[in-house]
């Protein structure tokens, strides 16, 4: 391998345009680990104190230590930036602070978990773009990330761990960063795990058996080493085309089959996944587009198109590439991809033929040195015979040719005449050369050769003497009428390659206006109709077909779009519409699946997942595109997709921008409200208080009245108790707890709205304490018990019991009545929720809102569920183990 650039070869601009963006960019560099407790964090700051003591300005951005003491012993002798305060849900957060890193200007910062979210409020939603931003301010990174935040290996992970990470990272981060593997065996991760290195120990036994199996972390372990050559060979790519470096750089293996529409292309397809899946090896297979292209039959097209479906299902890349000849295409596109392996198939030629044309597969194995060749013998049908093919330019061409051409040289003859009568001119032949090149570059082979042999006879039959017969004297003549013949033959190839190099910069380029001209008509479109018609009506121009639009409404596939104009599609074809969309692959005709539809229907997809279905057919029932088009299709269908999603995004955001600006009014009325009410509320309860009842009607008229005054001061409080919680404001006392008091306290509150109603309590005073605050968990009982005593039914007890389990604890609070309607246990906890239909319709639908907002803030959670034993309902408050204060209990 030669590190001399290759004259024969300029540099790629894409690569120079990604080398020319990184300059005055920061370097980012990434620990990459197969799994927690690897030592990313550990090799991470071990390299920034080497770096340190070299010289380099290093500080800590933030760096989690997880409470491990070799890690945190490196922390000490960096400058820490100190970290940004952000509160959020009554609680404080720390996050990186940007602002103050980019002030600080190092020329190196230890950022850590790449992958992590930003909490609300932050400048960016994820620290991934913090990183972005320094690197774009010049300051190199240093930060770690595991396998299993990767976006594109995401689906993977879950798998076979059957956990799905939530925080994950756009693979395009990493293709310029320098990563290192952080690697140790399963085993010595296990060991370090059992010895509590990585979790406490009570959290390392419930990892064992699950993510932290043997099997797991062997997979995580591949795809962690497999990642990172991944993007080592490609930043050398992009290196060797930056700089028109030659050669292969065979660092791991690239696979390319070429495949055309012969029979037996399918096999060599299978053959090269087998031999790709051997290696681990990306392959991709690549169509050569010579001339003859054009003229392929309908069959052969349908099985071009066969092959090109059949990569993409087995995971390979396709490639379409215009040349003169396929030796040509293949050469080139080899060198351009840096492949190691090249798998053809050789065809059944007679000798003769090779003798002719020469072996493309000889020419190969001579030609491209450095590349391992497969040889494939093709096994054509027994049904199929081949076909005789017409080279481009070789047809008879039409009459109007060959009168043009004849015309030409009757002209030529009589102009001779004229010119001969004045002398005997030796040199007249020549001018029989003007037809005869007219003929063969603008006509092709045929008329070139018959206008070169009518010529020879104008000339012999004309000037040679003896004039007016066909008799040669002179052999210098006779070399005049071979010369005339030969340039008519030569004169044609040549135009025949120049008119077929010029049809295919032709069919280039009006693919790529194509393509600019479809992506410019996009960036116009704001609504998903106005996408829907312009997409089916452009696609239709281009490739001459009837299309139509799905989308999905309400849960329904519906035809959104067609052209010409539709207003149902059959039984048949939206079954493979749904198929397409539910599968997120092609069916209909010239596919693999209900091939007995007239349409063929591709999806349109965006993150992986389908946004719609589009459908063409062929108006003359034929195959609905041909193969050389699909590529064509498949651009315009991804730039659709695109556009599609960006539409639906912009449609979320506007409804998101608006459900905000209603929650402001909300939170604005509610707290104005709420306030408004407050002072007189105290008022009035404060006088009811002070009077006296003269005699009994005027008591019970008194004790309704502050009944339903101390109701209507609940109400107010839960509005002001909403508005903390939706802002944010809730401020937070946490201290231990005893579950049996405060069910007790919250009992007590509420005895004049229990009445004489039975109040069972299962609540050992054994249980341990628990650590929240004390006011909000009272709020949340009060709500609780309140919502059993309206919706059970009246005299039925109300049951609160708690119940010691494993990774923590819980308290229940049931009811016996008609309990909830199915369906609707996580709907019953939204603000203002009201379940019609049922007995729970009442209320003012803020209660038990109220009480979610409080439980999740302490860092609880509540749930809602109709009781198995009885009819009712039961809301089940749940203390993790973390808020579990062990070793004591209440005396």
């Amino acid at each position: 391998m030669s590190s001399n650039p290759d004259p024969e070869q300029r540099p790629s601009p894409e690569a120079l345009l990604r080398e020319a963006a990184q300059e005055g960019r920061g370097r980012l560099k990434v620990f990459l680990g197969a799994a927690p407790g690897v030592g990313k964090t550990y090799e991470m700051l071990s390299d920034g104190a080497a770096r340190r003591r070299a010289g380099i300005d290093t500080v800590i951005g933030v760096v989690e230590t997880h409470g491990r003491a070799e890690t945190e012993a490196l922390v000490h002798g960096f400058e820490i930036v100190p970290r940004r305060a952000v509160e959020y849900q009554g609680r404080t957060l720390e996050e990186m602070d940007l602002d103050a890193v980019l002030a600080r200007q190092p020329k190196l910062v230890l950022v850590d978990e790449l992958a992590h979210t930003n909490a609300p409020g932050s400048r960016h939603d994820k620290r991934y773009q913090d990183v972005e931003e320094l690197l774009v301010a010049g300051i190199d990174v240093y930060s770690t990330v595991n396998i299993q935040h990767i976006e594109s290996l995401n689906d993977v992970v879950a798998s076979f761990t059957k956990v799905r990470v939530r925080e994950t990272l756009p693979d395009r981060v990493l293709e310029n960063a320098e990563i290192e593997v952080v690697d140790i065996p399963p085993d010595e991760l296990i060991e370090r795990l059992k010895d509590g290195k990585v979790y406490v120990p009570e959290e390392a036994t419930r990892a064992l058996g699950h993510f932290f199996s043997k099997s797991n972390l062997s997979a995580l372990r591949e795809l962690a080493l497999r990642r990172a050559a991944q993007a080592v060979d490609t930043q050398m790519l992009d290196y060797l085309r930056a700089h028109a470096l030659a050669g292969t750089w065979a660092g791991g293996e690239r696979i390319v089959v070429a495949i055309s529409e012969l029979p037996g292309a399918a096999e060599l397809v299978r053959t090269t996944k087998r031999i790709a899946d051997a290696m681990r090896a990306p392959w991709t297979a690549v169509h050569i587009e010579t001339p003859r292209t054009a003229h392929l039959s309908d069959a052969e097209n349908n099985r071009l198109a066969a092959t090109l479906h059949l990569v993409s299902q087995l995971g390979g890349q396709v490639a379409a590439v215009p040349a003169q000849s396929v030796l040509e295409g293949l050469k080139r596109f080899t060198t351009e991809a840096r492949a190691t392996q090249l798998v053809v198939g050789k065809s059944a030629r007679s000798r003769w033929f090779e003798l002719r044309h020469g072996s493309v597969v000889d020419r190969l194995v001579r030609e491209t040195p450095g590349i391992a060749i497969h040889v494939l013998p093709m096994s054509a049908d027994k049904d199929e015979r081949p076909q005789r093919r017409r080279n481009p330019g070789s047809g008879w061409g039409s009459p109007g040719a060959y009168a043009v051409s004849l015309g030409l040289t009757v002209l030529i003859t009589v102009l001779g005449a004229s010119l001969f009568s004045f002398g005997s001119i030796t040199n007249i032949g020549l001018l029989y050369l003007l037809p005869v090149m007219f003929a063969a570059t603008r006509y092709g082979v045929r008329p070139g050769v018959i206008t070169g042999l009518a010529s020879s006879l104008a000339y012999n039959f004309f000037f040679i003497p003896p004039t007016h017969t066909f008799t040669i004297q002179d052999p210098q003549n006779l070399i005049t009428v071979l010369v005339l013949m030969g340039v008519a033959v030569v004169s044609s190839q040549l135009a025949a390659r120049v008119r077929a190099q010029a049809d295919l910069a032709q069919s280039s380029a009006a693919q790529n206006s194509s393509l600019a001209g479809f992506a410019r008509l996009l960036t116009g479109v704001s609504k998903r109709d106005e996408l829907g018609q312009m997409l089916c009506a452009e696609i239709a121009r281009l490739l001459d077909v009837n299309t139509v639009l799905l989308l999905p409404v309400k849960g329904q596939l519906t035809l959104s779009a067609a052209y010409p104009a539709e207003d149902r599609l059959e039984t048949l074809e939206m079954a493979a519409a749904h198929w397409a969309f539910d599968h997120n692959q092609p069916a209909g005709r010239g596919s693999d699946t209900l091939t007995a539809s007239e349409w063929l229907f591709h999806p349109l997809a965006a993150g992986g997942r389908a946004l719609g279905v589009f459908g063409l057919a062929n108006v003359d029932a034929g195959a609905p595109i041909r193969s050389d088009q699909l590529p064509l299709l498949l651009s315009l269908l991804d730039q659709a997709a695109l556009a599609l999603e960006r539409i639906a995004l912009e449609r979320e955001m506007s409804t998101i921008t608006q459900l905000q600006e209603r929650d402001r009014l909300r939170a604005a009325l509610l707290s104005s409200v709420s306030h408004d009410l407050r002072t007189p509320l105290t008022t009035i309860l404060g006088m009811l208080a002070e009077m006296t009842p003269a005699n009994d009607e005027q008591s019970g008229q008194l004790i309704a009245a502050r009944s339903e005054a101390e109701r209507l001061h609940r109400f107010v409080a839960n509005l002001l108790d909403m508005v903390r919680i939706e802002s944010g404001a809730l401020h937070q006392s946490i201290e231990p707890v005893d579950l049996a008091e405060a069910v007790a306290s919250a009992v007590h509150d509420l005895r004049r709205v229990l009445g004489d109603r039975p109040i069972q309590l299962d609540v050992s005073p054994e249980l341990p304490l628990v650590s929240v605050d004390p006011q909000l968990f009272h709020h949340c009982l009060i709500n609780l018990i309140e919502n059993a005593a309206k919706y059970g039914d009246p005299g039925a007890p109300i049951t609160l019991a708690a119940r010691r389990q494993i990774g923590g604890m819980t308290l229940a609070v049931m009811d016996e009545g008609p309990g909830l309607p199915p369906g609707e246990e996580t709907r019953i906890f939204g603000t203002f929720a009201r379940i019609e239909g049922s007995d729970r319709k009442g209320g003012t639908g803020l209660g038990l809102a109220i009480v979610k907002g409080f439980a999740e803030a302490m860092g609880l959670t509540v749930s809602a569920a109709n009781r198995a034993d009885r009819s009712g309902a039961s809301f089940t408050i749940r203390f993790p183990e973390a808020k579990l204060i062990k070793g004591s209990a209440a005396e």
